[in-house]
């Protein structure tokens, strides 16, 4: 057996392993692809990674982030595709760079050319120091989300939103169409985002003849009308939803209904 073959075989952990996530975010997904090197005892920023100096935001090949719809980045429009994520650090003020040219090895034929768009976010002091680099995406909310750079004792964040509104409530009222009305999944986004809670109310009821023996539906028709201030119905309704879910076993529901009814007493 040749020594080539001998190696070939030997696989050794890679020193900056590499990390894909995914995320989902608004009406699309958000995905990112690093590698993930650590402090070994060094000092990371103005040293190893020089300041002022473009950097890959990682090992190996170039930092990757992908959406699959339109986002708003620190309060830039950025299009759906994939990116190049480059970074130039500094002790005052972060430049974090969106490039179209997403697949390179470093950031060696970086060119602020294929530059999308540049963010300037101020870097943040943590402790303990942390060991490996990471990237993650933190306050994940419907349309609101905080993407994060941290190592060492530095932590850098971008706000990340998604304008969907405009565009859910045009297909709810496209969906109100046809002959498969979404009553139940309509109405909870009523609830939750402040919209007409009499028509939220109305869809609730249709929810509920659908589906007479759900005890989630008999929830949520409450918490609607907790909201609208009927506390005696709230309550009425969480109570029915509670004998259904105690007949069904449903530990879940007999706990939601149960501190539904409480609230509505108070």
């Amino acid at each position: 057996m040749s020594a080539e073959s001998v190696q070939a075989q030997v696989k050794i952990p890679q020193a900056s392993t590499t990390q894909t996530f995914t995320q989902d975010f608004a009406l699309g997904k958000i995905s990112v692809t690093y590698s993930r090197p650590n402090m070994k005892g060094r000092k990371i920023f103005g040293s190893l990674e020089l300041y002022d100096h473009v950097w890959r935001t990682g090992a190996n090949s170039a930092t990757t982030i992908t959406f699959t719809d339109a986002i708003t980045i620190e309060g830039k429009e950025i299009p759906a595709g994939e990116y190049g994520l480059f970074t130039i650090p500094n002790p005052k003020e972060w430049t974090v760079i969106l490039s179209k040219t997403s697949k390179q090895w470093g950031a060696y034929t970086y060119n602020a050319a294929d530059d999308v768009a540049r963010f300037k976010v101020k870097p943040k002091k943590i402790k303990p120091a942390l060991e490996t680099f990471t990237i993650q995406l933190a306050d994940v909310l419907p349309a609101s989300a905080t993407l994060q750079l941290s190592w060492e004792n530095t932590l850098v964040q971008l706000a990340l939103s998604s304008d969907i509104d405009a565009r859910i409530m045009a297909s709810i009222d496209a969906a109100m169409k046809t002959d498969k009305k979404p009553y139940f999944q309509a109405a909870q986004y009523y609830f939750q985002n402040g919209k007409d809670l009499k028509t939220a109310l109305s869809w609730m009821d249709e929810a509920e003849k659908a589906q007479p023996e759900a005890p989630h539906v008999r929830l949520w028709k409450a918490r609607i009308q907790l909201k609208m201030g009927d506390r005696a119905a709230a309550q009425a309704t969480a109570k029915t939803g509670l004998d259904l879910a105690t007949q069904q076993k449903n530990d879940e529901y007999i706990r939601l209904n149960s501190q539904l009814i409480e609230e509505a007493k108070k």
